[in-house]
């Protein structure tokens, strides 16, 4: 494999407006097919298998009238009582919106100075184009604006509304432009990582945009996907760079030296890339449609910043010659720095003294790790937005008027079928009788009255802890049989026992798999051991530091919450799986680089002193790049991916410090030869792939130089 791609990486070098002009054609034709072919965003929350589900497929089957969404409207008087009138002239303007199915009957509070209307539509939310939302909403209700009555506005299509993005984006691109300035010094070498990231970005974007036209894509899966992709994509043609600028340093030709950068590096890639597609590939152990999406959609945009890295980055690097390098450095015989001696200087002291560095480092990561001991997960909803949204004033405003648990009604669902009407009076008094329940509607019987609904109000807020125990008191003591419940608080209860039931197969799998590829390309079964733990390490700082700041509230203002959250339930399975494979990217790299000093040399210790040393400054950029733009993703409105910012940048900032600058070398100086112990019965079975460094070509093999007559 490594003869392939140093000959692709030549060849790109050598005729480099060959594959850039693929390139432009992929990237036109992608962008053009999805534009003219691609499908709407869809969130599938299925649940297969748990009460909720049930409850709202039977909802769907027998009430039309409430399988679509939902949009509350909140009025509130300045003082005195809302005027019923022109509450019904504005319930007539919402009558007339596209896709309403039905205005409800304004819902007045007990003091009659706040009313709600609820308005139900004929389609999903998904359905609905951006126009036909809160603009709308706004328009048909001026007229209650304009008398002096302060009107919010709550429900799923308020919910719903995505805010422009972009933002997360540039911020991210600019800072990995600065870093990289600094980091080269060319602006050259600064600006080809991100061109190269940006063409895969694009086809995997377009291709996430088409395969929503096939099937549901989450409306999250965008935004993941590129905060995966321009975080990776960066990172791996600077792995790739790095190990062209040292060829030319060593004193090889621009083909050459992209065409060994490729054998080895691009090689790395691969394998790097393929890692973060096995632990996306975990997410399919959900059976959560909205999370297979979501991993599918990354793992596209991942693989196509592998393909760009790998075909794109040479034909570039070949176009630029040795601009990549400093001015100064680009006469011939230039010395030029490969390794950090400050680096050198490090993993020298901590492979000299590596007990202390090792028991001072695990004790810091336990200490992050310790908060997610006591993490609470739950869905979000609009009490986690900032007080400045509409839909967050919405949801105080009917806190304060009609009861926190006005927020988040549960539903009974009943099927008649065989049983008829006579058993709902005796179900309602039961509900009414149940501790936590404020009040109880009366039963609607659906139009061929073989089904009923019933509205229960609870006595807390979805996310209060306490209304998880009242569901499942309903449940175990009240339902008769044919009865189930749902609802918003009832279906993240499902939501949320369901991810944690379902992280540790995903857990299992995905660290099982990524074992058995790193043996087989490190030729070791302690090597990989110790990469699964230290990314596990990393991970559960991650979940800790995540539940510090935002359960605990430690950093929940600088991040524009108006207060503490519980854990996202999203977070545990997609931080898992993105995390655990990008974590590997930078294992996957610095291991291939001790193993190559280690087959040179064998001198284990020194192997890892070298290694470090001259991946050190690479990985501290790329670090610094991922943790940058993950960070632009900390802004993000949406929790899901604020969460999922600080949770990466977190991790990645300790793995590429913390794991990578003390736990790996103290581990390995400790372990000696025993890191690349393979028993010899594996040996011969497992096929020896070699990234590193050992399969580039002699120069009698090399592809001649086309004439330039």
């Amino acid at each position: 494999m490594s003869r392939l791609l140093y000959r692709l990486g030549r060849a790109a070098a050598l005729r480099p407006w060959r594959f850039i002009v693929v390139w432009l054609v992929l990237v036109a034709a992608a962008a053009g097919s999805a534009g003219a072919a691609g499908g709407a965003l869809h969130d599938d929350y299925t649940l297969a298998g748990t009460g909720s589900q049930q409850a709202t497929d039977l909802l769907r089957e027998r009430f039309p009238a409430l399988a679509g969404a939902d949009a509350r409207v909140v009025v509130q008087a300045p003082s005195g009582t809302v005027d019923r009138t022109r509450l019904a002239a504005a319930a007539g303007e919402l009558r007339g919106l596209p896709h309403v199915s039905e205005v409800g009957p304004a819902q007045p509070s007990r003091d009659g100075g706040t009313a709600l209307l609820t308005v139900r539509y004929s389609v999903p939310v998904t359905d609905l184009a951006p126009g036909e939302t809160l603009g709308l909403l706004r328009s048909a209700t001026k007229d209650l604006d304009a008398a002096g009555y302060r009107v919010e506005f709550g429900g799923q299509v308020p919910e719903n509304v995505t805010a422009p993005g972009g933002v997360a984006e540039a911020v991210g691109i600019v800072a990995a432009l600065a870093i990289l300035l600094l980091a080269f010094g060319s602006v050259v070498a600064a600006g080809l990582p991100l061109v190269v990231a940006l063409a895969g970005l694009g086809v995997g974007v377009s291709g996430i945009t088409l395969a929503a036209a096939v099937t549901d894509v989450a409306t999250t899966a965008p935004t993941l996907a590129t905060m995966v992709g321009l975080g990776v994509g960066i990172d791996y043609a600077l792995f790739i760079l790095t190990r062209h600028r040292e060829g030319l340093a060593a004193g090889l030709d621009v083909p050459e030296a992209a065409g060994r950068a490729i054998a080895t590096a691009g090689l790395s890639v691969l394998f790097a890339g393929f890692t973060v597609l096995l632990a996306l590939c975990g997410l399919v152990l959900s059976r959560i449609p909205v999370f297979m999406t979501m991993g599918f959609t990354t793992g596209l945009v991942v693989a196509a910043t592998v393909l760009s890295a790998i075909t794109l980055l040479p034909a570039v690097l070949g176009l630029a010659g040795r601009r990549v390098l400093r001015r100064r450095d680009r006469a011939a015989g230039a010395a030029i720095a490969v390794e950090s001696p400050r680096v050198r200087r490090w993993a020298g002291h901590v492979g000299r003294h590596p007990w202390p560095w090792l028991l001072a480092a695990s004790v810091l990561m336990l200490a992050l790790a310790a908060p997610a001991l006591g993490m609470r997960t739950w869905p979000s909803d609009a009490s986690s937005e900032p007080t400045s949204n509409t839909v967050r004033q919405a949801y105080d405003i009917v806190a304060d008027a009609y009861g926190p648990g006005a927020n988040g009604p549960l539903l009974v669902a009943v099927d008649l079928d065989g049983t008829g009407p006579g058993l709902l009076p005796g179900l309602g008094e039961r509900l009414a009788r149940t501790a936590g329940v404020a009040d109880v509607a009366p039963a609607l019987l659906s139009p061929r009255r073989d089904a009923a609904v019933i509205a229960v109000t609870p006595d807390y807020g979805p996310q209060d802890a306490r209304a998880t125990g009242l569901v499942d008191r309903i449940r175990a003591e009240v339902l008769p049989p044919g009865a189930e419940i749902t609802g918003l608080t009832a279906a993240y209860v499902d939501l949320s026992r369901t991810l944690s039931d379902r992280l540790w197969p995903v857990i299992g799998v995905v660290v099982a798999t990524s074992f058995v590829m790193l043996m087989i390309v490190f030729r070791s079964l302690v090597a990989p051991l110790k990469a699964a733990a230290m990314n596990l390490l990393s991970i559960g700082a991650a979940y800790g530091v995540l539940t510090a700041v935002f359960q605990w509230g430690w950093g929940a203002g600088l991040l524009g919450l108006p207060h503490s959250v519980p854990v996202s339930s999203f977070i545990l399975l997609l931080l898992f799986a993105v995390l655990f494979g990008v974590s590997m990217d930078y294992e996957v790299f610095l291991l291939s680089r001790v193993r190559e000093e280690w087959l040179l040399h064998g001198d284990a210790r020194g192997a890892v002193t070298s290694g470090l040393a001259a991946t050190g400054r690479v990985i501290s950029s790329a670090a610094l790049i991922m943790v940058a733009v993950f960070l632009g993703f900390a802004a993000d409105p949406g929790l899901v991916i604020k969460q999922m910012g600080v949770g990466l940048a977190v991790a990645v900032a300790l793995d590429a410090t913390v794991v990578r600058l003390v736990l790996v070398p103290a581990t390995m100086a400790l372990l000696g030869r025993a890191n690349w112990w393979l028993p010899g019965p594996l040996a011969r079975v497992l096929p020896d792939l070699g990234p590193h460094g050992g399969a580039v070509p002699a120069a009698a093999e090399r592809e001649p130089e086309p004439s330039r007559a």
